[in-house]
């Protein structure tokens, strides 16, 4: 989670060790007592002898920012870092909510990048990219024998600089050329909303930013919010991203004036993060979904909907990342991210995991006071029990289903994608209700056969469902765009299924013990579905 205001931050470090690598102390001069002084002395000699002995001319710069620093950061925790130039202006863009490129949405397998979507406006929708077209070069360079780092670090390169794109389409047999200028493409951070059924709301949010709120608000507005009886907020795999953002987010579920998180530092006076007025408060039963790479802003929302009471968090326990990190500018464009802070949910409560062999070994756990033999214990508004052991455990645990190693290694290999791009080489244009029959099927195997790929019969049989739904959601999205495609995916998602079904009990789990006096038991944590 990162801090949105941009601070200044002296580099006087990096001035101090080139100017002591300048002039090394003396034998004669007298030794710092001091162990900061004394470790830049031992330093700044260390890049000295760099500078005079090493076989090739060595840049100071680039050793202390590249390597020293980094590895400095590296040696504290996995999130504080070190950010180039170009690495800190991709992360400022990220921040506002768009990206240097084309403003595709690609599918990227080993010889194979689909386009599954173009936002509107982009060089891709100009010059007329869709879903189904597969890029078969770049700039000349043919793609089919790439593996998959080597295509991800091709594509990266690519898009910051104009490229000439070979481009099959759909039914050709022959690649058209365009010529593209990358631009500022604002990606949206609500993917996917929907009615999922009579009255019930789906939103899936995949980071925050600072556009978020009013993402977030556009998409109530499509549902009709007023009309809604019951929403499920997925925040499965989201990132976090922009910690004010997530307290805005909060303003549409929470009254004015509730606590989101208290946030706390050696360095940074305690600051306690409260919801504003929003453009409007969305009142209906709600369920979070969340997983373990619901991180850090996402994992704020998900406690704060806890904490009081408005949300039943469902899925499996969170990423656990409790620390703030502040963005610090530095000079020459470059930028520090470097953690100053833990923040805690409204019930006093810590979410960070231990991270053995890092500074974050030991998290705080929470602000509430504990005895000698006993944890801290944590309540919500309403008296249910909350944990204080690494992440947001869920209120109801849905487990993911696991497909079996057939069926997972069809869809890391990218079988079903790469089956769609064929099927409309063959085939003309499908509708939205279309649904895989025996014969799409047979044609599947068939393909499969002449990729070298066995279908075990006991797996052939057991995954019949499982292959249409995979096969339906790969050929819509080809047909319709990633937005249908994502939609399609999120009604057969078994985990959604189970969370719409659990909507009408939600006011019966939020719901705390008896109150005779203080809390005299809580309801048990991380009940699962059946």
């Amino acid at each position: 989670m990162k801090s949105t205001k941009l601070r200044r931050f002296s580099s006087a470090l990096v001035a101090g060790c080139l100017l002591l690598a300048a002039a090394p102390s003396r034998p004669g001069n007298a030794v710092p007592e001091d162990s900061v002084t004394r470790g830049s002395l031992k330093f700044a000699r260390v890049v000295q002898l760099l500078k005079q002995n090493y076989v090739q001319p060595v840049d100071p710069n680039r050793v202390i920012l590249e390597g020293a620093v980094r590895g400095m950061l590296a040696s504290l925790d996995p999130f504080s870092s070190f950010f180039n130039r170009d690495q800190f202006k991709m992360l400022q863009q990220e921040t506002r909510g768009k990206t240097l490129g084309f403003g595709s949405i690609l599918s990227v397998q080993p010889g194979r990048v689909m386009v599954l979507q173009t936002q509107r406006g982009s060089p891709s929708w100009r010059a007329g990219l869709g879903p189904g077209d597969q890029i078969t070069a770049v700039n000349g360079r043919l793609l089919d024998d790439l593996g998959l780092r080597s295509l991800i670090a091709l594509l990266r390169g690519a898009r910051s600089h104009p490229v000439r794109l070979s481009v099959l389409r759909p039914g050709d047999v022959q690649a058209q050329n365009f010529n593209l200028v990358p631009a500022q493409v604002a990606m949206p951070t609500v993917d996917t909303a929907f009615a999922y059924s009579n009255g019930i709301g789906y939103i899936h949010l995949t980071s925050f930013e600072n556009k978020t709120p009013q993402e977030m608000v556009s998409a109530f507005r499509r549902l009709d919010a007023p009309h809604l009886k019951g929403l499920i907020l997925d925040l499965r795999g989201n990132p976090g991203g922009v910690l004010q953002s997530a307290v805005q987010v909060c303003s549409l579920f929470l009254k004015p004036g509730d606590v989101v998180l208290t946030v706390r530092g050696r360095a940074v006076p305690e600051k306690i993060y409260r919801t504003g007025e929003a453009p409007m408060r969305v009142t209906v039963p709600l369920i979070v979904l969340v997983n373990g790479r619901t991180a850090s802003a996402a994992e704020v929302v998900s406690a704060a909907l806890q904490d009081h009471d408005r949300a039943v968090i469902a899925g499996e326990r969170t990423f656990g990342k409790g620390v703030v990190e502040s963005v610090m500018p530095l000079s020459a464009g470059t930028g520090l991210a470097l953690l100053t802070a833990e923040y805690f949910t409204p019930s006093g409560r810590s979410i960070q995991r231990p991270l053995p062999g890092t500074a974050l070994k030991n998290p705080i756990r929470g602000l509430a006071v504990s005895t000698r033999d006993a944890a801290p214990v944590y309540h919500t508004d309403d008296g249910r029990l909350v944990t204080a052991d690494g992440g947001v455990t869920p209120d109801f645990r849905i487990p993911v289903p696991q497909p079996d190693p057939w069926l997972q290694f069809l869809t890391e290999a990218g079988m079903f994608s790469s089956f769609a791009s064929e099927y409309f080489t063959y085939h003309s244009k499908i509708t939205k209700a279309f649904e895989p029959s025996e014969e799409t099927l047979e044609e599947f195997r068939n393909f499969l056969s002449a990729q070298r790929i066995r279908s075990p019969k006991q797996y052939w049989l057991k995954d019949q469902n499982e292959l249409k739904n995979n096969l339906r959601v790969a050929l819509l999205t080809l047909a319709f765009g990633l937005n249908y495609g994502n939609e399609v995916t999120a009604r057969t998602d078994p985990q959604i299924e189970k969370a719409v079904a659990l909507l009408p009990r939600v006011p019966a789990l939020l719901k705390g013990p008896p109150k005779r006096g203080i809390y005299a038991r809580a309801e048990p944590r991380g009940r699962s579905a059946q």
